[in-house]
């Protein structure tokens, strides 16, 4: 059995070398076009030393990379980590088909930010599927599904770094080996139970919301792409955090304390306590080194 494997990123290459290591026989890899020509890329690296082509076109629905492409006679695409729009001359092209990893439990949370919105909207559960794709966005039958928990302080992080992105390396393969074996089922998603969802480009703080939204929302954009406030008029985006129990009279956004590893800030029905921020044009930075340097006080207030 042929692959042809898409992707981009760690997850492409951790994906590619699992394959290796259960040996498969990979054709040809497909991978966006170098950001940075001068900057190190190990996906590609490791798929020339195996001496698997690479290809790097700037759009997977240009004519010439289906010419291409026919020409390596795969019989299983696995789309690992995709961002681009693959269309469908190549994914019913091969014999088997074509196999794509999504991180959440399908049909819910279909789109780019899957796992930002599972942990903005205070969900304890989420997961990843393998699917067969189609026309839709994340509309294919399922295949194989996996189910892990959102700790309390769990953040974007920490759930795909930690859970999402292993688990989902591990399913790869053995969805390419329910596949071989004939095994491999082809389960119609219920649309009506799930929704797309926009890209989580940008989360505002609004700091009335109780304490347990506000840090969902923080979490659910730590580390990318960052929840934002705003300090003496200049935008703030917050990233490592504690949610606490403890609460005052003070007007929800104001800074209650500045410890050396970080401030609290007053919220409804609790505090949060902000370890890391990224001010406006800057590099993301520890909080108490931001109060010291910018001149952040107790009484001042964010949002």
């Amino acid at each position: 059995m042929k692959i042809a494997l898409i992707g981009q990123a760690a997850f492409g290459e951790k994906v590619l070398q699992a394959l290796l290591d259960a040996g498969r026989d990979v054709a040809v890899v497909y991978m966006p076009p170098e950001a940075d020509a001068g900057k190190g890329d190990t996906f590609r690296e490791l798929a020339e030393a195996r001496g698997i082509p690479v290809r790097r076109p700037a759009r997977m629905r240009d004519p010439q990379v289906f010419e291409d492409y026919k020409t390596f006679q795969v019989d299983l695409n696995v789309m690992a980590f995709v961002t681009d729009i693959v269309p469908l001359s190549i994914l019913n092209h091969p014999r088997l088909g074509t196999i794509q990893y999504h991180p959440s439990l399908l049909p819910r949370h279909r789109g780019a930010s899957a796992i930002n919105w599972a942990i903005i909207n205070g969900e304890t559960k989420t997961g990843l599927t393998i699917f067969w794709p189609d026309e839709g966005l994340d509309t294919g039958p399922i295949l194989l599904q996996r189910e892990v928990t959102i700790e309390p302080d769990d953040t974007l992080g920490s759930v795909y770094f930690g859970r999402l992105f292993p688990l989902g390396v591990e399913a790869m393969v053995e969805s390419v080996r329910l596949i071989e074996e004939g095994k491999a089922p082809k389960i119609p998603q219920d649309l009506a139970k799930g929704e797309y969802e926009p890209i989580c480009n940008a989360m505002n703080i609004d700091w009335m919301y109780p304490v347990s939204v506000v840090y969902n929302v923080i979490r659910g954009c730590n580390p990318s792409p960052g929840a934002a406030t705003t300090w003496d008029g200049r935008k703030l985006k917050i990233f490592d955090s504690e949610k606490r129990t403890a609460s005052g009279p003070e007007i929800p956004g104001t800074i209650l304390d500045i410890a050396d590893d970080g401030f609290l800030v007053a919220a409804s029905g609790g505090s949060i306590f902000v370890k890391r921020v990224q001010p406006a044009g800057a590099a993301k930075v520890g909080a108490a080194e931001f109060a010291g340097g910018a001149g952040l006080k107790v009484g001042d207030r964010l949002g």
